[in-house]
């Protein structure tokens, strides 16, 4: 299919879409044909971000609510009739070493960064079952593989995406559905915008430490995203595809 039309006539699901990378995927999603429900906490500017694109419907929920997954899923059936692709992108970066670490944050980090993943899923996995090309698609980290100091609650988390994904494509495939995850390395997001600026070594060593010299850009991984939901990717999946500028690979 020609570039530009990749994703016609599909209907997709981003969390975490008022900024960085679910942003940037949103506007990329809409670009190759699809019609979109962007989701973000209430007090986003999502509205501001994408509420002037055609074919996008946003929805002002915490994905952490118990009720998150069945009014977003409704929200997908009520606006477009169903849905086919649901890309889980919320997510925070809270981390504290773990002789520091309170329940309170692991709570936080596992509540938003995994427990949102499984449960979105299976709010959203009656109409993806209805759909002939179902893309689950997940944001992990390279935390997925690696770790860090102070990231323990991340790290758990982050590891747990890539499980899930793996579980979710064994369990899924009988339906047609795909299931992937997506492994950042250092991208500039809202996240990650401020701790750079703050510590400019930080962000030379994350430039320096990838391959091809810079950090990532939420197009990045919207790109990728673009990717695992398309025709192209219809024999893909259960992995946990690196998106780092080759920062790992020397790890």
């Amino acid at each position: 299919m020609a570039i530009g039309q990749r994703l016609e006539g599909k209907i997709a699901v981003v969390t975490g879409a008022a900024d960085g990378i679910g942003k940037a995927t949103v506007e990329c999603f809409v670009r190759e044909g699809a019609r979109v429900i962007a989701n973000d906490l209430p007090s986003s500017k999502i509205d501001e971000a994408l509420g002037t694109l055609e074919n996008v419907v946003t929805v002002k929920k915490d994905v952490t609510e118990q009720d998150a997954p069945a009014v977003i899923a409704e929200a997908a059936a009520s606006a477009f009739g169903g849905l086919d692709i649901l890309f889980n992108n919320a997510g925070t970066a809270a981390g504290a070493p773990v002789d520091e670490l309170t329940d309170e944050l692991w709570d936080h980090v596992l509540a938003v960064d995994l427990t949102s993943v499984v449960r979105m899923t299976r709010g959203c996995l009656p109409l993806l079952k209805k759909s002939d090309a179902g893309r689950i698609i997940s944001t992990g980290s390279v935390m997925s593989s690696f770790s860090a100091p102070g990231m323990a609650a991340y790290t758990a988390s982050k590891h747990g995406v890539l499980g899930l994904t793996r579980t979710f494509a064994l369990e899924f495939g009988k339906f047609g559905i795909t299931a992937n995850c997506i492994q950042p390395g250092a991208i500039m997001t809202g996240i990650t915008r401020d701790v750079f600026a703050a510590d400019p070594s930080f962000s030379d060593y994350w430039k320096n430490k990838a391959a091809l010299g810079r950090l990532g850009q939420p197009e990045d991984i919207a790109k990728a995203a673009l990717f695992l939901a398309s025709d192209d990717a219809a024999f893909v999946s259960g992995i946990g595809m690196l998106v780092d500028g080759g920062a790992m690979q020397g790890t």
